[in-house]
């Protein structure tokens, strides 16, 4: 199995704002294996735009651990995070003011990161000219930024991105700012880029259309992981097809579906929300482990009759994460618990 170029391990950030303490990250365990594209989803404060900076170097965690393509985050020096923001990630932000320059040219802005590298001026100008060819703007290299629609300005931003090739490019929202067709154009883009680089692409975004047209996806609640979506395909279809399959990531067809559950101090299992109402009986029910799975039964339940959800492979004694949620036979469930 290929080694995670992303590691983060019980992280940990928290903000001082006057004499209060706001933890942002609590816990936080993640990683990414080289060459996939995936997102990370999440209510507003969930905790997103935290790991993003933390993972760009721009904010350093309060504990744990956040490895980076063998670069430890919590340990570099100052010149050693310049190195590691110039050559290791790539940055695609959702303000265009924040990925281009206003007062050069699309081929100057792409030459930029590359000038700030050491790169000679022929190098850096085919470099520049072969990234704008494959994002789709060639033709367009003397044109400035406000001269060009939304969605070519990101496709810029991604040419910048990749101007000194990073092993990781980090996109906060990068469609967030588009209609639904650019916002799409966009997201094939970053496939290509992804197919055709190799390259590793962590995506943060609110829009769960999104999440759903990529490898894996991540939901992040109150500072944990908490949910994990894994696709074995990718539908590049329309995402607005979607949307009303994925707002909860759950149940897309081809995917894994993880989703972690909280036992409290006195042993109690609490339920997601989400798995809550996938369960088709109420009230009070028992619980069985069995071997390596956990079994939900209806309290008055007979011998022989079938759970309710199995839930597989669940580490139930020493952790809370529980995979593959699958239905068992809703027709004797729906009669026991009659």
């Amino acid at each position: 199995m290929p080694e995670p170029l992303v590691i983060c391990d019980n992280l940990v950030k928290i903000y001082k704002v006057a004499d209060l303490e706001v933890v942002a990250l609590q816990g936080l365990d993640l990683e990414v294996t080289a060459g996939e594209i995936m997102a990370i989803v999440g209510a507003s404060g969930s905790g997103k735009s935290t790991l993003l900076n933390i993972l760009s170097g721009l904010d350093l965690p309060s504990a744990g651990k956040c490895i980076v393509d063998k670069h430890d985050l919590t340990r570099l020096s100052q010149a050693e995070r310049v190195g590691y923001q110039r050559y290791t990630v790539g940055h695609i932000w959702q303000q265009n003011g924040r990925n281009l320059l206003q007062e050069l040219t699309i081929q100057a802005n792409v030459e930029l990161p590359q000038v700030l590298g050491g790169v000679d001026t022929g190098r850096r100008a085919r470099r520049a000219q072969e990234l704008l060819e494959l994002v789709g703007l060639k033709g367009m290299e003397k044109k400035r930024p406000v001269q060009l629609s939304g969605g070519e300005q990101q496709r810029a931003a991604i040419a910048v991105a990749l101007a000194n090739q990073p092993q990781l490019l980090l996109g906060d929202e990068p469609t967030g700012e588009l209609d639904s067709t650019t916002a799409h154009e966009i997201l094939t883009l970053l496939h290509s880029v992804n197919r055709e680089l190799g390259l590793t692409i962590l995506l943060v975004t609110h829009d769960v259309a999104i999440a759903a047209l990529v490898d894996r996806t991540i939901a992040i609640r109150d500072g944990r992981t908490s949910t994990e979506t894994v696709r074995r395909e990718v539908p590049l279809t329309s995402a607005s097809e979607h949307t009303p399959l994925v707002s909860s990531v759950i149940g897309l067809p081809g995917e894994t579906h993880r989703e972690s559950v909280l036992i409290d101090r006195v042993g109690r299992l609490q339920l997601p929300k989400e798995a809550l109402e996938s369960i088709v009986f109420n009230g009070r029910a028992e619980v069985r482990v069995v071997q390596d799975h956990i079994e939900l039964w209806p309290l008055a339940s007979r011998a022989g009759a079938s759970p309710a959800r199995t839930l597989h492979e669940a580490q139930a004694l020493n952790g809370t994460t529980i995979n593959d949620i699958t239905p068992a036979n809703k027709q004797n469930i729906e009669e026991e618990a009659k």
